[in-house]
């Protein structure tokens, strides 16, 4: 690009207004791509590497095309003004499919006519010759273009024209005063062109042909139908080679378009602001709502409640309570818990270590019992989807609001296969339990040893009473039996204890829930940014990179 920039200030001396369009055009037409139409986009594209080739050539020189139709005299007037035979007068010329240039000022011009695609035997350098005069002087930098007439009856001739006259510099209308108002140059040419008044001259040629009082009329009416024609402010000349009418104005403004040497300037900003203001006009520059701040909260509820996970986590809560009365329950009654089923594992949830799913570690397992999802809540799903579409393009363009929405549905197919997965890869936090529950279970055998050993101490009173054996040595403590003490106590307080950790554990098991849900929601919001969001995220920046390359390529 550094080339690029020293060419430019050689062509415009501000380095920093064309290259910035084109390289604008060139970020727009790349985040366009596939998804504005493909023969504008191609266009945009042609013309921002015709710009950047330009760029890289000649700066000194100006590329002036003569065009005409048949009959028109363009090729007089071309070797009028280099002032030398150059190309052959009349109905018929030699190879005519081929332009005939002439450049004054030959250092540079050599690459710039083969990028003109120009061949060496249709090239004269006019400050070779040996009749330099002051007058070709003036025009050093100048290359004239004769090109084929664009009204041919040969394809080839048509082709030729067209591709020179998006190269040119500058152009040069030459129109003949009895086919002046074909349609065929203005619908072709002329109105297509109406952006580029600034880089086109007029040329009404033949005027010896009518009557002088007529000269000026013909001169309004060709005037008139180019301001039709939208170039309103385009010189027009009237010439003629004959009698030498005009050609020196015509010379006067050719010599100060080489001299201020800002043709190519012109025409690059020309041919990019009219494709970027066509492309501006399918793009629009309104301002797409965020992506992540619009219905991703309601997709991802729509999403959790499809996938089972209000039935997972009260699943959760019911099986850490029920596990919970196992682990501390009091051990003559627990054991009739064993008998429930177990909430997690009825779905396949349970916690226990199983290959499969991401990731396929511990508490993950491949796949779930969780009910499937109803019509209903698929259509939540969709309609939430749509939602987060409607609020992201709600003023974007159609183009580019058809990208968006598909790129929101371009993995839906996958989409409920995915956040299964994730529900069923998500650790859900129950292969291990709480450590309190392990000392809390401890403290129960233990009251329950307790409790045996003072009614085995009893039994065994009563056992020797029954036989009137002596009695062993009371135990008191602080007047109460020890043998009645432990088995009351260790009963009253394991009790006690059961009692208390039931409550615990529902604050636990509440608490575990909650952490289920958010890992569940978390993972589930993972699935909804990788395959709904990020894809509609893209769409967005390639519309935001699209508009800001447009705003560098119509700056002002």
């Amino acid at each position: 690009m550094s080339a690029v920039v020293d060419t430019v200030r050689k062509v415009t001396g501000r380095p920093s207004d064309v290259v910035v369009r084109v390289q604008g055009l060139h970020q727009a037409v790349e985040a366009a791509r596939g998804r504005l139409p493909p023969a504008l986009v191609e266009e945009g594209h042609a013309v921002a590497e015709r710009a950047d080739a330009r760029l890289r050539l000649s700066g000194d020189h100006t590329v002036v095309a003569l065009a005409g139709a048949t009959g028109s005299g363009k090729s007089s007037l071309f070797n009028a003004l280099c002032g030398l035979d150059l190309a052959a007068v009349g109905l018929q010329r030699p190879t005519t499919s081929w332009a005939l240039a002439c450049a004054w000022g030959p250092e540079g011009a050599g690459e710039l006519l083969d990028w003109l695609e120009i061949p060496k035997r249709h090239q004269v350098s006019r400050m070779g010759l040996l009749d330099e005069s002051r007058e070709d002087r003036d025009l050093h930098g100048l290359v004239l273009l004769d090109l084929p007439d664009h009204d041919s009856t040969q394809v080839s001739h048509h082709l030729e024209v067209e591709r020179l006259v998006k190269l040119a510099d500058a152009l040069v209308w030459v129109l003949d005063p009895q086919k002046y108002a074909d349609a065929a140059i203005h619908d072709r040419f002329l109105k297509p062109l109406s952006s580029h008044a600034g880089v086109m001259m007029v040329v009404l040629n033949h005027v010896d042909e009518l009557p002088a009082p007529a000269v000026e009329e013909t001169l309004a009416d060709v005037r008139r139908l180019i301001e039709l024609d939208g170039l309103s402010g385009v010189p027009i000349f009237a010439t003629s080679t004959t009698r030498g009418d005009g050609l020196s104005d015509l010379r006067k403004a050719l010599v100060a378009k080489v001299a201020q040497k800002k043709d190519a300037r012109e025409r690059l900003t020309a041919d990019v602001r009219a494709v970027a203001t066509r492309l501006a006009e399918q793009t629009g520059d309104a301002k797409p709502g965020d992506v992540a701040a619009t219905g991703r909260r309601e997709l991802i509820d729509a999403c959790a409640e499809a996938t089972g996970v209000p039935v997972v986590v009260e699943a959760i809560g019911a099986a850490s309570l029920q596990r919970a009365r196992q682990a501390t329950g009091w051990p003559v009654t627990k054991w009739l818990s064993r008998f429930k089923p177990d909430p997690l594992r009825r779905l396949h949830l349970d916690g226990l270590p199983r290959t499969g799913g991401r990731g396929g570690g511990q508490g993950t397992v491949s796949r779930t019992s969780v009910p499937q999802s109803t019509a209903v809540q698929r259509a939540r799903v969709d309609g939430a989807v749509r939602s987060v579409v409607d609020d992201v393009t709600t003023q974007m363009a159609k183009p580019w609001a058809s990208a968006v929405r598909a790129a929101s549905v371009s993995r839906l197919d996958d989409f409920s296969d995915a956040l299964d997965k994730a529900v069923a890869g998500t650790d859900l936090g129950v292969a291990t339990s709480p450590r309190w529950w392990g000392a809390v279970r401890w403290l129960q055998w233990l009251l329950f040893v307790v409790a045996v050993a003072g009614g085995l101490w009893l039994t065994a009173l009563a056992f020797f009473s029954y036989l009137r054996l002596p009695d062993p040595a009371d135990v008191d403590w602080r007047g109460l039996p020890v043998p009645t003490l432990m088995l009351v106590a260790g009963v009253a307080v394991g009790l006690l204890v059961a009692a208390v950790c039931r409550f615990a554990a529902k604050v636990s098991a509440r608490h575990r829930a909650q952490r289920a849900d958010a890992r569940l929601r978390s993972a589930i919001a993972s699935v909804c940014d990788e395959m709904v969001l990020m894809p509609m995220q893209a769409e967005v920046a390639a519309y935001t990179q699209c508009r800001d390359g447009l705003r560098g390529a119509l700056r002002r």
